[in-house]
């Protein structure tokens, strides 16, 4: 008989805790609901305040880190990209191998035609060409790193 006075007082005090518990219900929703509202609200807000550069310098790297370097046909390789934010400038970096390695072919060939057309018709920029972005494309050679064969810097006025 004590075993069942025992469970019958354990009974009751979860009893009593839960009827207390339910009668807080109602407050309890409601300040949840205001915390769940101020911490969703927090992090989109937190996620939204990502700037149009802070993005470019962000995704240049994720880029380079992923991809880079990538050969891209029998004589270019894109070695790397980054964003100079204080000129608003992505900035492209290839190392050209074999025939292309050459100064006299970059000159005969024209690529800066070639690169601004390209420029235009990618749409893959429109956000940043939208944004008056600059584009710098450098050609290095891979017989001498050191050696730039091609530099060139596109404005707005150039693929407009």
């Amino acid at each position: 008989m004590s075993f069942e006075v025992q469970s019958y007082k354990k009974i009751s005090v979860k009893r009593i805790f839960l009827l207390f518990f339910v009668s807080l219900h109602p407050k309890i929703a409601f300040i949840m609901k205001k915390f769940w509202i101020f911490v969703i609200s927090t992090v989109l807000f937190t996620a939204c305040q990502e700037s149009l550069e802070d993005r470019c310098a962000r995704e240049a790297k994720e880029y380079t880190r992923k991809n880079c370097p990538v050969k891209l046909d029998n004589t270019t390789t894109l070695d790397s990209m980054t964003f100079e934010s204080d000129t608003h400038t992505l900035h492209y970096y290839y190392r050209l191998t074999g025939l292309a390695d050459n100064d006299s072919i970059v000159k005969n060939i024209d690529f800066v035609s070639l690169l601004k057309n390209e420029l235009k018709n990618t749409t893959s920029l429109r956000v940043y060409k939208e944004n008056k972005f600059r584009f710098a494309y450098t050609y290095h050679s891979e017989k001498d790193p050191k050696k730039v064969l091609l530099d060139v810097v596109f404005t707005e006025k150039d693929y407009q």
